[in-house]
């Protein structure tokens, strides 16, 4: 189903909640907390620039930006004065929050899984864990424009979802892996390049914005929540002892409690 070439998935009725995936994963991610809302909430789950039947991106002379992959939530605002919640995991997240301080006036919730809004490592000394991400970006898009996509897959997932996920995966599975791996390489432009500082953010963003994070997740990760907790005051910030950054799809009785308890 489509409304203005976005494609999405949608479950419920109640007060909208927009859910915004991960790279690779589409929204197909989402079924467990869909399951989970749905009593409660008019869910619908968006596919990105790539994901589903949203079209891919073609703007080889443009860097992608989080502002491109936002505008896909606009035609889902409600056209009254209603509020609604943006729920993000990983990209999503950074998507999720660009979408949320553009469409303030609409937005009364924010849930951020693991956001990775790269650029803040690099503005705020957090090292380390910048060169973890580039590393990873430079290995993405030499190995993609290259078109040796299983050799970036398996970096991708090792490094996302643990040493020993791409091994572990069917033929069939990897095959699938890095076909979806492809709008990746767009992505990173728009968390590595976005100029939004920590103090527009909590301007812009709702007062009740919530981070979830995984006490075993990537150290890119990890630093990124652990500055919003130092930066931003007033939001409330979840930990889960372990299920790293993929914890949404991996531990979901762990999650889905929290974004709900989040929403409400």
């Amino acid at each position: 189903m489509e409304v203005n070439k976005t494609d999405f998935i949608e479950a419920g009725s109640g007060e909208k909640v927009i859910l915004v995936h991960s790279s690779v994963a589409g929204a197909k991610q989402w079924r467990s907390l869909i399951g989970a809302l749905a009593g409660d909430f008019h869910v619908i789950a968006i596919n990105l620039f790539g994901y589903g039947k949203t079209r891919a991106w073609k703007e080889r002379g443009n860097l992608q930006r989080l502002e491109d992959q936002a505008r896909l939530i606009e035609p889902f605002l409600p056209a009254s004065g209603e509020q609604i919640s943006i729920v993000g995991h990983s990209f999503g997240g950074s998507v999720a929050m660009k979408a949320a301080a553009m469409f303030k006036q609409h937005v009364q919730r924010l849930v951020l899984i693991e956001p990775n809004p790269f650029y803040l490592l690099n503005k705020h000394g957090r090292t380390a864990a910048y060169d973890e991400a580039v590393a990873l970006r430079n290995l993405i898009k030499e190995h993609g424009n290259a078109g040796s996509w299983e050799v970036a897959a398996e970096r991708f997932a090792d490094y996302w979802a643990g040493a020993g996920s791409w091994s572990a995966m069917s033929d069939d599975r990897k095959e699938k892996f890095s076909h979806a791996l492809k709008p990746n390489i767009y992505e990173w432009d728009a968390v590595m390049n976005e100029e939004t500082t920590l103090l527009e953010w909590e301007r812009d963003l709702p007062k009740d914005t919530t981070v979830i994070s995984a006490a075993d997740t990537v150290k890119s990760i990890d630093e990124i929540c652990k500055l919003l907790r130092e930066s931003i005051s007033g939001w409330n910030f979840e930990r889960i002892d372990e299920g790293g950054h993929m914890a949404v799809m991996s531990k979901p009785e762990q999650i889905n409690p929290m974004v709900f308890a989040a929403l409400n």
